[in-house]
């Protein structure tokens, strides 16, 4: 009982290191400029423009169908 413990927690030792080793070779180093981080978001302004934009998709859908059904 006491070596299927050793046996069982001796392999997870052994690959900690490799996990390590695997996470450092992933993890590309950056190139190029760093670039600032983005300007602050104001969203009452964006909400509004989506607001709009929404409005102006309904609007064109109806104006669509009522084509679409005057033609039919």
């Amino acid at each position: 009982m006491a070596s299927r413990g050793r046996r069982g927690g001796a392999p997870a030792r052994e690959d900690e290191p490799r996990l390590d080793e695997r996470a450092e070779q992933q993890a590309p180093a950056p190139q190029g400029p760093v670039l600032p981080p983005p300007p602050p978001v104001d969203y009452g302004v964006f909400m509004q423009s989506l607001v709009q934009a929404m409005q102006t998709q309904a609007h064109t859908q109806a104006a669509l169908q009522a084509q679409l059904e005057a033609q039919s």
